[in-house]
C-alpha cells in the first residue's frame, strides 16, 4: 500500500530506496522494529533541498543551511532507539534542525516538544511537519541549552549537538526514571554519544558510539 507521502513525485522509487535503507540500518544493529518501520514509512526527501533530494536514502548527513545538517539516519535511528526505550509520555529535543529528527520522534510519543536557535530553521521545519500531519509537536524558537523549565521534567531528552558537558540545566529537566541521550565533546573533534538514566540517587551513564556533531550554542 502506497504512503500518503508517495504522491509526492517521487512516489515507489522512494519508497524502494527508502527500504534498501531500513535494510542498512537493520544489518548495522539497529533492532527496534518500531524504530525501522518509523524511519520506513517517513520521507526523508522532504526535508533537504530539492538538489539533494537523490541522496535523501544514502545513509549520510547533508547540509541545510546556516552551518547545520540532517544528520545521518544510521545516527537518528540510533539515538532514537535508545532515548525511546521504556515507557515514556514527553520528549523534549534539542535542536529541531531540518525537523527529520523531530517527525520521527514525533510518531514513536504522545508529545515532542522542539527548540531551534535559528528561526528560519525553525519555521520551514514546523511549516513541514504541520503540512504533512505531525500534530503533536511543539516547536519553539529559544536557546535550547535552558530547555523549558515551565513543561518540566521531562521523560526523555534528546540533543541533536555536541555539548561539552551534560547540561546541568536539561538535566534537572529530567524526569527521575528518565533518559538522555546527547553527544559529548569538543568541536571539530570525535565526540562520545551517551545515554544517561535518571535515578533518585544517581546517574547511571552508558558510552554508546563516537560520533561527530556539530557543537551546542548557547543564546
Amino acid at each position: 500500500m502506497k504512503s500518503k507521502f508517495d504522491l509526492d513525485g517521487i512516489g515507489m522509487t522512494s519508497q524502494r530506496t527508502r527500504d534498501r535503507l531500513i535494510a542498512r540500518l537493520r544489518e548495522q544493529g539497529i533492532s527496534d522494529e518500531q524504530v525501522l518501520e518509523t524511519m520506513r514509512t517517513t520521507p526523508r526527501h522532504i526535508f533537504i533541498e530539492e538538489a539533494l533530494a537523490h541522496k535523501a536514502y544514502e545513509d549520510t548527513a547533508l547540509p541545510i543551511g546556516f552551518n547545520q545538517t540532517i544528520s545521518q539516519p544510521f545516527v537518528v535511528a540510533k539515538m532514537t532507539q535508545l532515548v525511546l526505550q521504556g515507557a515514556h509520555d514527553s520528549v523534549l529535543e534539542i535542536g529541531t534542525g531540518s525537523g527529520y529528527q523531530t517527525a520521527i520522534l514525533s510518531k514513536l510519543s504522545r508529545r515532542v516538544y522542539s527548540i531551534e536557535r535559528h528561526e528560519t530553521l525553525k519555521k520551514k521545519a514546523e511549516q513541514l511537519l504541520t503540512r504533512n500531519g505531525f500534530k503533536n509537536v511543539i516547536n519553539i524558537l529559544g536557546d535550547g541549552t535552558l530547555g523549558i523549565q515551565k513543561q518540566a521534567p521531562f521523560d526523555r531528552i534528546i540533543l541533536t549537538a555536541a555539548a561539552e558537558d551534560i547540561p546541568q540545566i536539561l538535566l534537572q529537566q529530567l524526569r527521575v526514571g528518565g533518559i538522555m541521550v546527547l553527544p559529548i565533546g569538543l568541536p571539530q573533534s570525535d565526540q562520545t554519544l551517551i545515554k544517561l538514566e535518571k535515578t533518585s540517587s544517581k546517574i547511571i551513564f552508558d558510552e554508546i558510539a563516537k560520533v561527530r556533531f556539530l557543537p551546542l550554542v548557547e543564546g
